[in-house]
């Protein structure tokens, strides 16, 4: 059971370097992070002249106009899901003893949170909508790179006890491209 934790581990920690942050790291260069009411002016017709956040003007402007922007935006969320899930089926496989599994986990959904937020979407027009969008976008930046940590720490740790082989690393790798394609 360990080594099938393990395995689960490195490819949460594969995922999350190849999709999740690369994708987040595309979708940073579009992004405003800012609460400030504007007209909308993109090329989307209906809403033209709507007056919206900044913040969701720019993710419609992601959708919208930047070229396969929407397909990154889908990735990046399908992903997000996909590493909670991952990191709820690690935590598991230690049956919650396992700190970093617990912490993981605990990030991953404070993740999704600050990213439902910094997106002024879903979270408009409730409590946490008070929340200003730069810190719900410095929330979701700081639990990412804690999250990238603690998966990086934890998988250091089990390759200390268990040394991971170049069957397991390529057993990981295969099927994290597995998981991957199979969406």
């Amino acid at each position: 059971m360990e080594r099938a934790r393990q395995l689960v581990g490195e490819m949460l920690l594969y995922y999350y370097v190849v999709v999740v942050l690369l994708t987040g790291i595309f979708l940073a260069f579009f992004y405003t992070p800012d609460g400030q009411m504007v007209p909308y002016t993109g090329s989307y017709e209906p809403l033209r002249g709507v007056p919206m956040s900044a913040a969701y003007q720019s993710v419609l402007g992601i959708s919208f106009d930047v070229s396969g922007g929407l397909f990154i935006r889908q990735l990046h969320h399908s992903s997000s899901v996909l590493l909670a899930v991952g990191t709820l089926i690690w935590a598991m496989l230690g049956h919650f003893r396992y700190v970093p599994a617990l912490l993981g986990l605990g990030l991953a959904l404070l993740g999704a949170l600050a990213g439902y937020g910094s997106a002024d979407d879903l979270l408009s027009g409730t409590v946490l909508g008070k929340i200003p969008i730069v810190l719900w976008y410095g929330l979701h930046v700081l639990t990412a790179l804690a999250l990238a940590a603690t998966l990086v720490i934890s998988s250091r740790r089990e390759a200390a006890r268990r040394p991971r082989t170049p069957a397991f690393v390529a057993l990981s790798v295969a099927l994290t491209a597995l998981v991957f394609f199979w969406r």
